[in-house]
């Protein structure tokens, strides 16, 4: 099996020298970015498995190269963990909403941040087979493999976490699932995140559908589902 590649992006030369130390230690490929526009040209012209980002760099912050990488069909699958010192619950919810696959906070355990790192790659391996097939419902086209979603052959643009709740919900009709049981289909039952994220993605999911946003649907007091 190839060993698994990983860009490590920080600007703290101490932290950057300490993750790619453990992550070479347990075999994998390690390539390092101090710098937002350095970490986007590393990425330009490389293929990783997994990217760690811290949110603070100069140039481009974190924030900004998660959407970039969340809104490209070239790397949206690849899967991005926050690794920062800032710890309120609005840049958690806002990285989460962006796409990140998972969120770290400073000072943290190498340990901790390597089993957190397994578990988002397991997860990317094990994701279904079938997940992968091109579905048609209602008005909506879904390809996985392109990453697109179309309404009526409109194309619409989604972010990663829009697009996987979007899937999930789509290839399941009539069934109704909680918030939680949404969160741990798409991120995993390790995932740090908050109902209200869950909620925030339907809402920006129904205003980009525009007419056909009645194909989820809210069940009170229980969660959502899509209309068979």
């Amino acid at each position: 099996m190839s060993r698994e590649s990983i860009l490590v992006v920080d600007d703290d030369d101490d932290i950057l020298e300490l993750v790619r130390y453990n992550l070479t230690k347990d075999n994998f490929v390690v390539t390092c970015a101090v710098t937002g526009d350095e970490a986007v040209a590393k990425l330009r012209v490389g293929s990783f498995d997994l990217i760690i980002l811290d949110i603070m760099l100069p140039g481009l912050d974190g924030m900004e190269i998660c959407r970039l990488l969340k809104n490209s069909k070239e790397t949206a699958l690849i899967p991005v963990i926050m690794l920062t010192a800032k710890t309120e619950e609005v840049d958690v919810v806002l990285g989460l909403e962006l796409g990140a696959d998972d969120y770290v906070t400073k000072p943290f355990s190498p340990r901790v941040l390597l089993s957190r790192i397994k578990a988002v790659l397991r997860r990317k391996r094990s994701k279904p087979q079938n997940d992968e097939s091109i579905l048609n419902t209602h008005d909506l086209t879904i390809n996985p493999s392109r990453h697109e979603v179309r309404v009526k052959g409109k194309l619409v643009e989604l972010t990663a976490s829009e697009f996987s709740i979007l899937q999930f919900l789509a290839r399941r009709p009539g069934w109704v699932f909680t918030r939680e049981q949404i969160i741990d289909s798409v991120k995993g039952t390790d995932y740090p995140v908050t109902d209200r994220s869950v909620d925030v993605q339907i809402v920006g999911l129904r205003k980009k559908l525009e007419e056909s946003e009645d194909i989820i649907q809210t069940v009170r007091g229980v969660g959502y589902r899509f209309k068979e």
